[in-house]
C-alpha cells in the first residue's frame, strides 16, 4: 500500500502582504506530476487545506481543480480539517464525492471516519481525525481501543518542534503525546510547518509543501511517501519539491547586497529578508532594495542602534516584573513545567523573607 502524504497546503496564504496564489499553483502541479509517476493508492491530506477558514473564491478554485485531478488519476484523496479551515465547508458535498473515492472528514461527534483499502499485503484501515479543540470533545469518551494500521490527525504532538509561521495553544491544551499513536502503524500528521518525524519514523510531520516564514528559509520543503507492506514493515521516503520562489535571508551592507557578484548566485526574484548592516540607514532603503530584489518582503537592520534598542527593551520589560514572576520564568525554563501553587506559595514566602533581610 503507497500512500503520499500532504498537509498544510494554506490555500490563500499571504506572506508579508505578498499573495502566495501562484507559488502554490505551481508547487500544487508539480505534486501532481509527482502523483501521476508515483502511482499511489491514497493522497493524505493531513489538515490547514486554506489558510482561513473563510476561503476566497480564488483559493476554492485553485483547490477545486487540484482535488479534481486528484480523481482523475484514479488515486482515493483522504482529507481532514485543520485548525485555519472550517470543518463544516470543507466537508460540503462529502456524500457526493466518496462516489468519486474523495474521503473526507465530517464535523466530528466521536466518531471517526473510517476507509479500509485491501492490497495484496491485506487490509489496511485508515481513519481520519480532523483538528480537535479539548471544548469539542470534553463530553466524548472512546471506549474501543485503537486497532488500525494508518491514522490521518492534526494536532501539535510533543517533541515537534515549531517555526514562526505555525500557531500553538497558549497552556498546551492541544498538545498530546506521541505514545497515543502507538498502536498505529503509521500516524499522517499535519499542523507543524517542519518535515519531521516525532518519536518513531512513522509518526510524521510531512511540513508544508511551500516556505511561509523565514525560519523555514534553510528547509528542503518535500512530499512523504509511505509504503505499508507486511506487518510491521513500512519504508517512508521524501521527494523534494522545487518552488516557484525559493525563500532566503540575506546579510551584509548595502553595497555589499546589492554588488553583483553578490547576487548573481541566486535568484533575484526569490522572496527575501534583507538584514543590513550599515551604521546609518539607508533613505528609501526598501524601494532602492526592490531595483534588485522585486520580493523583497522584509528589511532590518542590525548595527549599534537596532541592538542597543533591543538591550533598553528587554530591560524595560525585566524592571516590569517581580521577582516572584521572574523566578517562575526561570523555574519553567529549567523544568520545562510550570511552578505548581505550593510551590509558588512558598517561593514568594522565601521573596518576602529575603526582602526583609534586605531592610535590616
Amino acid at each position: 500500500m503507497k500512500l503520499i502524504h500532504l498537509s498544510d497546503l494554506h490555500i490563500g496564504k499571504r506572506v508579508n502582504e505578498f499573495s502566495m496564489l501562484e507559488d502554490q499553483k505551481y508547487i500544487l502541479a508539480q505534486i501532481l506530476g509527482i502523483v501521476k509517476d508515483e502511482q499511489p493508492d491514497g493522497v493524505i491530506l493531513a489538515g490547514d487545506i486554506y489558510d482561513k477558514a473563510v476561503p476566497s473564491a480564488e483559493a476554492v478554485q485553485v483547490f477545486d481543480y487540484f482535488l479534481t485531478e486528484l480523481s482523475r488519476l484514479g488515486t482515493a484523496v483522504f482529507l481532514i480539517s485543520g485548525n485555519h479551515d472550517s470543518a463544516e465547508r470543507l466537508a460540503f458535498g462529502s456524500r457526493l464525492m466518496r462516489e468519486s473515492r474523495v474521503f473526507s472528514a465530517p464535523v466530528y461527534d466521536g466518531k471517526l471516519t473510517s476507509v479500509c483499502l485491501e492490497d495484496s499485503w491485506g487490509e489496511v484501515w485508515i481513519h481520519l481525525l480532523p483538528f480537535l479543540k479539548p471544548a469539542a470533545v470534553r463530553h466524548v469518551y472512546e471506549n474501543e481501543p485503537a486497532d488500525t494500521s494508518e491514522e490521518a490527525a492534526h494536532q501539535f504532538v510533543t517533541g515537534a518542534s515549531l517555526s514562526e509561521s505555525e500557531e500553538l495553544a497558549v497552556g498546551g491544551l492541544d498538545q498530546i503525546r506521541a505514545e497515543l499513536f502507538e498502536p498505529f502503524d503509521y500516524v499522517a500528521l499535519g499542523h507543524i510547518h517542519s518535515p519531521q518525524q516525532v518519536g518513531r519514523e512513522t509518526i510524521r510531520y510531512c511540513g508544508t509543501p511551500l516556505k511561509y516564514s523565514f525560519s523555514e528559509a534553510g528547509q528542503q520543503k518535500s512530499v512523504t511517501v509511505a509504503e505499508l507492506r507486511e506487518k510491521g514493515n513500512i519504508q517512508v521516503r521524501t521527494i523534494p519539491l522545487k518552488p516557484l520562489h525559493d525563500m532566503r535571508r540575506l546579510r551584509g551592507t548595502y553595497l555589499e547586497v546589492t554588488a553583483k557578484s553578490f547576487y548573481e548566485q541566486f535568484d533575484r526574484e526569490d522572496y527575501v529578508q534583507i538584514t543590513l548592516t550599515d551604521e546609518e540607514d539607508v533613505p528609501d532603503g526598501m524601494q532602492k532594495l526592490r531595483v534588485v530584489y522585486p520580493n523583497l518582503m522584509r528589511l532590518e537592520y542590525d548595527n549599534k542602534r537596532t541592538r542597543e534598542g533591543h538591550l533598553i527593551e528587554a530591560v524595560e520589560r525585566l524592571e516590569e516584573k517581580t521577582g516572584l514572576e521572574l523566578f517562575e520564568e526561570f523555574y519553567e525554563l529549567q523544568n520545562n513545567s510550570s511552578m505548581s501553587e505550593r510551590q509558588r506559595a512558598f517561593a514568594g514566602k522565601l521573596m518576602e523573607e529575603i526582602d526583609k533581610e534586605r531592610e535590616v
